[in-house]
């Protein structure tokens, strides 16, 4: 390691010392409390939006909503989920190059309320369209950047650092699980436009408690890891304009259509993949053994990508097997079918606790990152075999109890993949591209969104056997894969476990 690479590394522990001994917070910094605020109301209106969205797009004009296609609404929602994963690589990139990580944080917190407002109040696919945009830019610029903050509380090997990763999951899952509630009432009750008021509401709640408690993060989340020369100012923004205006002329031209959003975003983020692993590994500024960990980082990244595709269908497929095979009836009253989404954040609120403790009582003792995310992927795949006994009996035949059954299974799967997998960004990430390696990690994320979009018009209430036993065969391969390339996956994580 070069003097230049240690002092880094050494001033990366160092801006952790202030939080070593505080463990205010269930024995964490009492730092993680402000981002496990605005991460709880962010995720509040996103998935409060969200399951609203998917009803709105596919739902007739006469009944509130848009009246696309089915198949239409769901790559929409697909699209647009892979679009918010997408654009994390946009805010992983000003923060380190430009503003820092806290920064980005708290303007993109501003961008989301602005995003929500337009849904509330903008007339119809305008609503959308505008509205969508800004969420998905604002969303992808919190999401990596509120991660890189919540590393920076702690050194590479501080062994509270996965139970910390454990608790923030928390946060946004209390936000997950109020969203659908309130958004999915208002919905049924006054109306759609209704509901994403609410959403815009709680954001702004979540943006006023931040910018309250901001001041007390670390330094080390307001640097700038690799600042970029202002010679190349005019380079970026000229950049930006091209691209801007490539986009709207493929839209001109009837290129980029709604019907395709999901399978334009799959093939902008494969492109983006190839390019952000390229980038990292010829990187001249960082060690051998920080481009072993990044090779280490594929395997997990592709196995991440299987795991988000049939994860993320709780926005496209479950939404419709919720309204068309769902049994609701709950003594005479019918729960609204966008409440299913609060399945999955209950039993997250519950378990992740669990989990943290489970790791913290583990120590180096428990299973290694592959293990785990084998694991995980392996479990989703039996999450989608539950689906069969169910299968094709006919319109609301599947009992309430079978769906919480499956999300709980849902649980356990995203819990030995989603904390795991970006605290083991932070761990595997060179110094100079700390929040641009947990950008990479959402990449799997909006890759395997995207695909989930692609593959949801697939699904036919009518012959669910093929659809849910071939995608829980190939996580299940994948998932053995991976277990059995452990030892060979460690040696290139060296020493990160």
């Amino acid at each position: 390691m070069s003097h230049e690479d240690a002092a880094t590394t050494a001033s990366r522990d160092h801006s952790s010392d202030d939080s070593r001994n505080d463990r205010r917070f269930f024995g964490q910094p009492w730092a993680l409390t402000h981002i496990f605020g605005v991460e709880l109301w962010e995720r509040f209106s996103f998935y409060g939006m969200q399951i609203v969205l998917v009803y709105y797009l596919y739902f007739s004009v006469s009944d509130g909503g848009a009246g696309l296609p089915e198949a239409t609404a769901v790559g929409i929602v697909g699209a647009y989920g892979g679009a918010v994963y997408l654009s994390t690589i946009l805010g992983a990139w000003i923060a380190d190059r430009l503003l820092g990580s806290e920064r980005v944080l708290f303007f993109s917190a501003i961008i989301i309320v602005a995003g929500h407002v337009a849904l509330a109040v903008l007339p119809g696919l305008l609503s959308v369209a505008v509205g969508l945009v800004l969420v998905a830019l604002g969303s992808g610029g919190l999401k990596a950047n509120a991660t890189a903050v919540v590393g920076s509380l702690y050194s590479e090997h501080d062994p509270r650092r996965d139970a910390g990763f454990s608790l923030f999951y928390l946060g946004i899952n209390l936000g997950a699980f109020a969203g659908p509630l309130l958004t999915g009432f208002l919905r049924t009750s006054l109306g759609f436009h209704w509901a994403f008021g609410a959403a815009a509401v709680g954001m702004t709640i979540g943006l006023i408690q931040y910018a309250i408690g901001r001041r007390s993060l670390p330094e080390a989340a307001r640097r700038v890891p690799n600042p970029l020369p202002r010679s190349r100012y005019p380079l970026v923004i000229g950049i930006a304009v091209a691209a801007i205006a490539a986009i709207a002329l493929l839209i001109a031209l009837g290129v980029i259509r709604a019907d395709n959003l999901s399978l334009v975003v799959v093939i902008v983020v494969i492109a983006a993949t190839i390019a952000y692993f390229t980038v990292i590994i010829s990187s001249s500024r960082i060690t051998s053994t920080e481009r072993s960990r990044v090779y280490g980082f594929i395997p997990l990244f592709i196995v991440s990508v299987a795991f988000w595709s049939l994860y993320q269908q709780q926005f496209t497929v479950i939404p419709i097997y919720a309204e068309k095979r769902l049994d609701r009836n709950i003594f005479g009253w019918e729960m609204p079918p966008d409440w299913v989404n609060s399945i999955n954040p209950v039993f997250i609120i519950i378990l992740s606790g669990v989990f943290a403790a489970l790791w913290t009582k583990l120590g180096r003792r428990q299973p290694s990152t592959p293990i785990k995310f084998g694991a995980g992927v392996i479990v989703m795949g039996l999450a989608f075999l539950l689906f069969l006994p169910f299968a094709s009996d006919g319109p609301s035949a599947t009992p309430l109890l079978a769906i919480v059954g499956i999300l709980f299974v849902f649980t356990v799967a995203e819990l030995l993949i989603s904390p795991v997998g970006l605290s083991a960004a932070t761990k595997l990430a060179p110094a100079r591209f700390q929040t641009q390696m947990v950008a990479l990690f959402f990449l799997s994320v909006s890759l395997g969104t995207a695909i989930s979009g692609l593959l949801a018009p697939f699904y036919d209430p009518e012959n669910e056997v093929p659809y849910f036993s071939i995608l829980a065969a190939i996580a299940i391969v994948l998932g053995l894969a991976l277990a059995a390339a452990r030892k060979p996956v460690l040696a290139l994580m060296r020493d990160v476990r």
